[in-house]
């Protein structure tokens, strides 16, 4: 191997493509070779958190929730946005750069040698970065699926199942009832087991891998930073996690300081507002037919009508015929495959509205292109 200093970014071009998580390996075996080379400590608790939408919120407050109970709350997320770094939190600061690149050197040789993919040496590096740091709870997104999930590869003592739709079709099945079995597995061996309202034959599956699911009760959510109706579900879903942990004497906290914690959670890329002068722009990674269902009765509190929607999905992936869904919320949608796009096609709606209200959407890629060139809109 070059002995010459990788930075941060050649350690993880050498797992293939970096941002996207294109490179899905299912199975165990490689997480759990890496597991052998990080540091030891076993969390008070380790939360998964799996489902089709909704997963990154429902951790993001969930460990904003925990925190505010004075416990050490590791989180583990993806994709990032706009650096590495925000996939691995601890009380919601992402790991610093100099700890990410000794973390890479000493366990990239080994994970390269496993075959790993990017999504399992990244579980890894958030699994050594929380032992190292002696965090009292670990909450871990589910990548895709979750029964051959890295998430997966060891055990956990709560799991969250998000609302259930149709996406990644060709790891978990063609119908809701498929990808919710494949789902259900994040269940596994967890002594609690909580889920979000589903769609019939969701629930279903859940409930026949794990007969003793808690469907989470609908909480009054007066007001969420996080922008969409869409939220409520994903705050209730959280609360009742710290509401069951509490029940059962695993935390102690102050359910009142805990639901105020949650309501001021913001969520980058989801409804995330930027202004451009006069105009305003919201930046959604939605990028399925199940998150776009979502968004839509939250549409016209924003903008009625938007100007424009803008919907630039990763290459391989179309939402072409989504593009319909959205045409009663805006005078024109704009959509194509390629993130790259978006930018200048906001820059000429930009021109022609100054003042203008407007949706970009597809994935995160596109969330991302928008948030790194912003200073170029002006």
């Amino acid at each position: 191997m070059n002995d010459k200093p990788r930075s941060i970014d050649q350690w993880l071009a050498a797992l293939g493509n970096p941002s996207a998580d294109r490179d899905y390996k299912p199975g165990h075996e490689r997480l759990k070779r890496l597991l052998e080379q990080i540091h030891q400590h076993k969390p008070a608790l380790r939360i998964r958190v799996a489902g089709t939408n909704g997963k990154g919120s429902t951790s993001f407050m969930l460990a904003a929730a925990l925190q505010s109970c004075g416990l050490k709350t590791g989180l583990y997320t993806s994709p990032h946005i706009l650096e590495f770094n925000e996939r691995i939190r601890i009380n919601g600061k992402p790991i610093n750069s100099v700890t990410l690149q000794a973390s890479l050197e000493r366990l990239m040789p080994a994970a390269i040698a496993a075959g790993a993919s990017y999504f399992e040496t990244a579980t890894a590096l958030a699994l050594d970065h929380f032992a190292q740091e002696k965090v009292d709870i670990e909450i871990l997104e589910a990548g895709v699926g979750a029964r051959l999930d890295a998430t997966t590869a060891l055990p956990a003592d709560m799991a969250l199942i998000t609302p259930v739709g149709i996406d990644h079709q060709a790891w978990l099945g063609d119908t809701v009832q498929e990808i919710a079995s494949e789902k259900a597995h994040a269940m596994q061996g967890c002594a609690y087991a909580i889920s979000a309202p589903q769609q019939p034959e969701a629930l279903a599956a859940l409930k026949q891998f794990n007969p003793g699911l808690i469907l989470c009760e609908q909480e009054l959510w007066k007001h969420l930073e996080a922008s969409g109706q869409h939220q409520q579900d994903n705050a209730s879903l959280a609360y009742a996690a710290i509401r069951v942990l509490k029940q059962a004497g695993r935390i102690d906290c102050n359910l009142a300081i805990a639901k105020a914690a949650i309501a001021s959670c913001r969520i980058p890329g989801r409804l995330e507002k930027i202004t451009v002068g006069s105009a305003n722009i919201w930046l959604d990674a939605a990028h399925n037919r199940h998150a776009i269902e979502a968004l839509l009765p939250s549409l016209p509190a924003l903008a009625a009508p938007f100007d424009a929607i803008l919907v630039f999905t990763r290459e391989d992936r179309s939402l072409e015929n989504e593009l319909d869904l959205l045409k009663p919320y805006c005078h024109v949608v704009i959509g194509n495959a390629g993130a790259e796009g978006a930018l200048e096609q906001l820059k000429q709606q930009l021109t022609q509205h100054p003042k203008g209200s407007f949706l970009v959407l597809g994935s995160f890629i596109t969330v991302a292109e928008i948030l790194c060139h912003q200073a170029e809109l002006h």
